[in-house]
């Protein structure tokens, strides 16, 4: 990667790319509409990119509730992944997340990726229960996971 990637909050130009990446990432992608409506109309939503020269290689999406955060989505394009860009938008989130009151954050992963679920524990997450059956494309199980203190882990990344 020789250019540098910024991390930013989505807009409404960006939701084109960002439906590509979702096309490419997931079996039951969000719509295009979905999308606009969670950066236009959800006034709980706060969602970010990774962008490197002029594309969107990356984004996730939060609900920030309270004193809680809960990420929606997140995807990364092949050739980015395994480069940090998850965990610097996971980060990103957080950020947000503190900055709008949010103390702890809580996500679901697939039972199966233990990828994902490495980079989770990496961030301060930890398993507090299953849903079963939660992902309809394969009636795979999802882990709940939660971070109890997201302002400890932006502090112990230097965010």
């Amino acid at each position: 990667m020789d250019e540098t990637v910024i991390y930013r909050e989505m807009t409404l130009p960006d939701i084109e790319q960002v439906y590509e990446i979702e096309c490419a990432s997931f079996t039951q992608p969000w719509s295009v509409e979905s999308l606009i409506g969670e950066v236009v109309e959800n006034d709980v939503a706060y969602y970010v990119v990774a962008e490197c020269g002029g594309r969107i290689v990356g984004y996730a999406g939060e609900w920030v509730m309270y004193d809680e955060a809960h990420m929606t989505n997140i995807a990364v394009i092949p050739e980015f992944r395994r480069q940090r860009v998850a965990t610097m938008l996971i980060l990103s989130l957080m950020k947000g997340a503190a900055r709008r009151g949010a103390k702890r954050m809580t996500l679901e992963v697939r039972e199966f990726n233990f990828g994902a679920q490495a980079l989770y524990a990496s961030l301060g997450f930890s398993k507090a229960g299953i849903r079963k059956k939660y992902y309809s494309d394969t009636g795979e199980n999802a882990f709940i996971l939660w971070n109890e203190d997201i302002n400890k882990t932006l502090a112990e990344h230097n965010i």
